[in-house]
């Protein structure tokens, strides 16, 4: 199986600034912050990094740590966009205690990508499993797919809720479903459903409404396998992500390959990156693999 890679660009409300000696700088709208990087193995472009907020990770490797701030930064957050033709959405960023800003910045290829897989057709129905605070979901939903967004945290459903707001779409036929990814998609199978899309972006390790315990190298492929389920020969894609765990991407890519070996289609696998504005350097994120049709 080919890799490659799917590198985010920076735009107007985003950018990486530059990286390296294993941490990175960024900017959010009119904010700059400071975060780990392990994957920023060179020496950075710039020795003089200026930034309102500093995470200083913790000595565990669980990914405690906490935020320092050289500058006050409001804690509610702050209103983003991202855009893509005429269809524009908006979100709030926000410093969090697990040291992102609300949304995952390296996503935005995988927005356009899926958006480019549903283009032409007819109120498509997708599915966003761990969706969070739901940029993904509003970046379709701004291009007229119908959507299911699933997330077992209230509070990221909430948040993706304002957000929807935030961009118009407070309307827009979105269900917001407070649930287990991988019960809620057990469910689905068992009615019958079928969806022309889903975006699957789990944690490495997570808990549902009710206690569930995920563990992604665990219960990772069954999931696969459900969602295979809700798809068939008229669907369009299915695109995962994987971050922070030891899992390469030919062999998520060859799960993939095996799981969707009985409908037509192609099945491809790779890297998430971030292109640095500094140099133009790739900053790896993530590892992937998709089908499409």
């Amino acid at each position: 199986m080919q890799l490659s890679t799917l590198i985010g660009e920076p735009w107007a409300d985003y950018g990486l600034v530059d990286s390296g000696h294993g941490r990175k700088l960024e900017r959010y709208g009119r904010f700059r912050f400071i975060r780990p990087e392990p994957q920023a193995l060179w020496a950075p472009a710039n020795a003089d990094w200026r930034a309102q907020g500093e995470f200083v990770p913790g000595s565990d490797e669980d990914g405690g740590g906490q935020w320092h701030f050289a500058e006050p930064v409001p804690r509610d957050g702050w209103p983003l966009a991202w855009s893509e033709g005429d269809a524009r959405v908006r979100f709030t960023a926000q410093t969090t205690p697990f040291r992102h800003l609300g949304f995952f910045p390296d996503m935005a290829p995988v927005w356009s990508w899926m958006r480019g897989r549903i283009a032409g057709m007819a109120e498509p129905e997708c599915l966003n499993l761990f969706g969070y605070t739901g940029v993904g979901t509003l970046a379709l939903s701004a291009v007229g797919a119908k959507m299911v967004h699933v997330d077992a945290s209230k509070k990221s459903v909430e948040a993706a809720r304002g957000n929807a707001a935030l961009s118009g779409l407070a309307d827009a036929p979105v269900r917001w479903i407070i649930d287990d990814a991988a019960k809620f998609v057990a469910r689905e199978v068992r009615r019958g459903r079928r969806y022309d899309g889903i975006l699957l972006d789990p944690p490495k390790y997570g808990r549902g409404p009710d206690g569930e315990v995920w563990r992604l190298e665990e219960h990772l492929p069954a999931l696969v396998a459900d969602c295979r389920r809700l798809l068939d020969a008229e669907s369009r894609y299915l695109f995962l992500t994987v971050y922070a765990v030891r899992m390469s991407a030919l062999a998520i890519g060859e799960m993939l390959r095996q799981a969707f070996a009985d409908l037509p289609g192609t099945v491809e696998a790779g890297e998430l990156a971030v292109r640095e504005e500094a140099r133009g350097l790739a900053l790896p994120t993530a590892i992937w693999a998709r089908w499409s049709r």
